[in-house]
């Protein structure tokens, strides 16, 4: 019996990359459906596709706008919005309005691919959370609150251990400033209490604090903490 491919909704109004993207997708047993415009976006989406790879830049819909209305009409179908570099604000208005992840044009076929596993994962992830999380020598016990580092347990203060919590529920993705502060305290909007923070929850989760490898900063948006399968891997993010 064969298995029926995952369908992958692609929004690009360029021609060259809804190729270079149908092509790198059917490489890897996806099913590409393809919509040059918002409007087009709408209608695939009785298509039922497990994931939206999002171009911001359409002819005829703003993108943070096509952003809600799918929203609207599906809240858990990840997206994966591909911007300008540079664009910091609306990379951060994105994750905002309710996309998943990001990628800075030109992006890498593997990179992509490893972003759509990690949301792909934590949609599931989404329905059933699973007890023991696990990333490189990281491992979080959710249920008996236990962190361990390459098997030694270490201890987190509560707020500590509920920015882990956090990161670990929504591993692979990118958490705005906003988004954090927002969980963590309801009355507080400044950036630099979540830096205290992270500094320390590396200090004692990371082999190096000075270049994590697993609580990873997206300058100038959030922080993200890397999925198990991203280990290993060059994403370009660093600390701050």
């Amino acid at each position: 019996m064969s298995t029926i491919p995952i369908k992958i909704l692609i929004v690009d109004d360029e021609p060259p990359i809804r190729k270079l993207l149908r092509m790198g997708l059917s490489t890897q047993g996806y099913e590409a459906l393809e919509a040059s415009n918002g409007k087009m976006a709408l209608e695939l989406l009785s298509e039922a596709p497990a994931l939206i790879i999002l171009d911001l830049g359409l002819p005829d819909i703003q993108g943070h706008d096509l952003l809600r209305m799918i929203r609207g009409r599906n809240e858990s179908v990840p997206i994966i919005v591909l911007s300008s570099r540079g664009d910091e604000a609306g990379k951060v208005q994105a994750l905002d309005s309710g996309a998943d992840d990001y990628l800075t044009k030109p992006f890498g076929m593997d990179e992509l691919l490893a972003r759509m596993r990690a949301a792909l994962r934590h949609q599931l992830q989404v329905l059933g959370e699973r007890p023991v999380f696990v990333s490189g020598d990281l491992s979080v016990d959710l249920v008996r609150r236990i962190v361990k580092v390459s098997g030694k347990e270490v201890k987190l203060s509560p707020k500590e251990y509920e920015l882990l919590r956090i990161l670990v529920q929504h591993a692979g993705k990118v958490l705005t400033h906003r988004f954090l502060l927002g969980q963590l305290w309801d009355e507080l909007t400044d950036a630099q209490y979540l830096r205290v923070y992270v500094r320390q929850l590396r200090q004692k989760i990371e082999v190096d604090p000075e270049r994590p490898q697993l609580v990873l900063t997206e300058t100038g948006i959030g922080y993200r903490l890397r999925a198990p399968d991203e280990i290993g891997k060059s994403t370009g993010l660093q600390a701050g």
